[in-house]
């Protein structure tokens, strides 16, 4: 599968500030690529330094198959939505639309009222008299139009309500569906399990971890609770492996395991089981833990 985005040891240093440090990154053609990090991280320097909106301290990146200050032509197959959008002036939504879609060599009108349709904005207003999600709307609306090869996305729900959000993790998956490209960076952790198919960690300008979604949740500690008709011994279930923190009141007992669930299990087996729940990892369980148990030091990208 080809190469979208192709990014060896860049790096960018504002100063003495690292914003983005030896990033090695690939993200193929046709998936959804989930960037997470808090705010600081280094997610949109990444992204200014793939659309060559800063140029890199040193490093070397490739989008479309081309360096980005050198591929003018490849910038028509990128849609944009910055996180700093800033939409202002008399314009009403939709002549702005027009003008974007004529620059980009012609976007069909209806393409537009669809789009904007779907999302539930306005054209008919000025934008500078819009809220803060209506402009948001309009710039996913400039991004998704003329149907771009790869879509780059910094922070893309914000500001919208919950409606909006499903609406648009559904046109992202039209994106997938076509064999299109979407570079995703986020904070909101939900919504990136949803639709990446994967998913890279940023932390303090270095990625710390790249892998499929539910490959980066099966590295965590999954929840079990177990509930017997009476008492269980609690040495019955210390030492078993990949079992951890066990923890008996009456006949409930809690642990948390890594790895298979079938030692638990066969150990259970012995006693009369009434219930069992195992809860798995969310992603923002393993982000959390990325942030705040340095598992960044033994998952590097």
């Amino acid at each position: 599968m080809a190469a979208v985005i192709e990014a060896e040891g860049l790096t960018k240093r504002y100063g003495r500030h690292p914003g983005l440090l030896d990033l090695d990154l690939t993200v193929l053609a046709g998936e959804v690529f989930g960037y997470l990090g808090p705010n600081g991280a280094g997610k949109t320097t990444t992204i200014r330094l793939f659309l060559d909106l800063v140029r890199p301290t040193r490093g070397r990146v490739r989008v479309l198959g081309a360096e980005p200050r050198r591929g003018v032509g490849e910038r028509r197959r990128i849609g944009y939505l910055p996180g700093d959008q800033v939409l202002t002036g008399r314009d009403t939504g939709r002549d702005l639309l027009r003008f974007l879609g004529d620059a980009r060599g012609g976007v069909p009108r209806d393409r537009i009222e669809e789009l904007a349709g779907r999302l539930g904005v306005d054209l008919s207003r000025s934008v500078r008299s819009l809220s803060r999600g209506n402009r948001q709307k309009i710039g996913l609306v400039q991004a998704f139009m003329h149907q771009p090869d790869l879509l780059v996305l910094d922070e893309p729900t914000s500001g919208l309500d919950p409606l909006v959000q499903q609406e648009f993790l559904a046109m992202i998956g039209e994106v997938r569906a076509s064999g299109r490209t979407v570079f995703m960076s986020s904070h909101v952790l939900a919504e990136v399990q949803q639709v990446a198919d994967r998913v890279g960690i940023v932390r303090d300008g270095r990625l710390v971890a790249v892998d499929q979604v539910a490959e980066l949740g099966g590295r965590m500690l999954r929840t079990v609770e177990i509930r017997f008709t009476e008492p269980v011994p609690v040495d019955g279930f210390t030492g078993l492996p990949g079992v951890h923190d066990v923890l008996a009141e009456g006949p409930l007992l809690r642990c948390r395991v890594d790895g298979p669930l079938d030692p638990l299990v066969k150990a259970a087996a012995r006693f009369t089981v009434v219930d069992l729940v195992a809860t798995e990892p969310d992603l923002e369980q393993v982000f959390l833990s990325y942030y705040h148990e340095g598992g960044g030091e033994h998952g590097a990208a």
